[in-house]
């Protein structure tokens, strides 16, 4: 700044300070109305994929209804060809060819579809005292605690002995029942109060009631049970054993609603991490004729560590992008190492009723915009990749370019805990990685509390990254 320049106190607050003006007050009302139809649309994806199964199906679905088409190794393709990969009906991968090389690297955005939930056992059915249950084994990082007494809902698969696949979805039509864990009421909560919060329900107290009136016969015991499984022989065809093959998850049953009297939030079930998922994929299903190939991940098992053949520490990713590059006569490694990539993984909103866990001024805020995570991990940055500033300032510049309203955080205070996403385990394939997603209230709870605004932003800046 020359010397001879005289500005006001103002002046100089908006050409040196960061702004970090509410989203609302930064919008027109014509984006706004746009960013409130935007998140409708996201309400009823959040409604119809509430498991990883179900995400893929309908992922899948809406790409094919914008002229996707099964990718296949033995093809050739050109610009502006969409392609999708469906790898074992949990996780997929969207592709858009780019009018440049596939040697100059590709686009990637990578959200994960599965959220924390209840997972039956293998042996799951049981009766005690006349009542049905199944018992279930928590899938992810859970508040044992927030899980009873919310309305269940049962979805799943289950392999019959000949192989035959049996799709279950039980509670979430208006006339379907629904399931539930049981509390004790607090006039007998005593004992229960004196355990340490993490243990307040156990994790072999998460039982699921399914019933209780029992086969009307007075002979034998264990009837209630043997009428629940003859109502599931009637409806589905199975017996007791076929639960061994099966993969059954109850989630909440409720829908998305909108939050607050002016319905400026979004609460929901799964929006860790659907709330980025739906937006890189709208962002991805809408491109046309890109500059760069963009490529969208949408992937399982993140909840628990990325492991297994549809996890992203998995090599499905590395061998969909050799198998591509391969139809272009290009090394799949080439193309890993020119690629960038926007790990799509929500963060932690700052909660004004929990401000000690949190640093404020390195915390999101809700309607603060998208927000850029440059390192995610544990107290000393344990299992994070850590961007580099070189590309944390690529990715400024370019949602400053294309207008998308941003804000940086971390995942509370430094020696509190902390957090992973995916971005490390694409970093290791040598790809520049940084984490951008949606601010969340009350992570990981049955009910999960996101802006509409914040959501419009994350969907602007992957539109803007595979566009560019």
């Amino acid at each position: 700044m020359a010397k001879s320049e005289k500005l006001t106190v103002k002046e100089l607050k908006e050409k040196l300070l960061a702004d970090k003006k509410n989203a609302v007050l930064r919008m027109s009302e014509e984006e706004l109305k746009k960013c409130d139809k935007f998140c409708e649309g996201y309400k009823a994806f959040l409604d119809i994929a509430k498991t990883e199964r179900e995400a893929s199906a309908e992922i899948v679905k809406m790409a094919k209804a914008r002229g996707f088409v099964e990718f296949s190794a033995k093809n050739k393709y050109k610009p502006g060809d969409k392609v999708y990969y469906l790898n074992r009906e949990k996780s997929v991968i969207l592709a858009v060819i780019g009018k440049e090389s596939i040697e100059n690297g590709v686009n990637l955005v990578a959200a994960h579809i599965d959220s924390p939930r209840l997972d039956m056992k293998q042996n799951p059915l049981y009766e005690k005292d006349e009542v049905a249950y199944f018992k279930t084994h928590y899938y992810g990082g859970i508040k044992k605690y927030q899980w009873p007494t919310v309305p269940l809902s049962l979805h799943g698969v289950i392999i019959k002995a000949d192989g035959t696949k049996v799709t279950v979805n039980i509670g979430e039509d208006e006339n379907d029942p629904v399931f539930c864990v049981s509390d004790l009421l607090p006039h007998l909560a005593d004992e229960q109060y004196k355990r340490p919060a993490p243990k307040l329900i156990k994790g072999e107290e998460l039982n699921i009631i399914i019933g209780s009136r029992p086969f009307k016969d007075d002979e034998g015991s264990e009837l209630v049970k043997l009428n629940i499984m003859l109502i599931l022989n009637e409806k589905y065809g199975i017996v007791e054993s076929d639960f061994i093959s099966a993969e059954l998850e109850a989630v909440p049953a409720f829908k998305a609603k909108d939050v607050g009297f002016d319905r400026s939030l979004v609460g929901a079930y799964g929006q860790d991490d659907r709330v980025c998922a739906y937006t890189e994929l709208m962002a991805v299903l809408e491109l046309n004729n890109p500059e760069k190939t963009a490529v969208a991940i949408l992937t399982d098992k993140e909840e628990t560590g990325s492991d297994g053949n549809t996890g992203l520490c998995s090599s499905y990713l590395r061998y969909f992008i050799a198998d591509l590059a391969a139809t272009f006569g290009v090394k799949g490694r080439t193309v890993l190492q020119n690629s960038r990539c926007l790990s799509a993984d929500v963060n932690a909103a700052f909660d004004p009723t929990f401000p000690d866990v949190f640093e404020k001024r390195n915390s999101a805020l809700l309607n603060g915009g998208v927000c850029v995570t440059k390192y995610t991990g544990s107290r000393g940055k344990s299992g994070t990749s850590d961007a580099s500033a070189e590309f944390a300032g690529e990715i400024r510049r370019l949602l400053d370019a294309n207008g998308v309203i941003w804000q940086t955080g971390e995942l509370g205070k430094v020696d509190i805990g902390g957090g992973g996403t995916v971005a490390a385990y694409i970093a290791n394939l040598d790809v520049n990685t940084i984490d951008v997603g949606v601010p969340v209230l009350s992570m990981h709870a049955p009910f999960e509390i996101t802006a509409k605004t914040d959501i419009w932003a994350a969907y602007m800046a992957f539109a803007a990254f595979v566009n560019n």
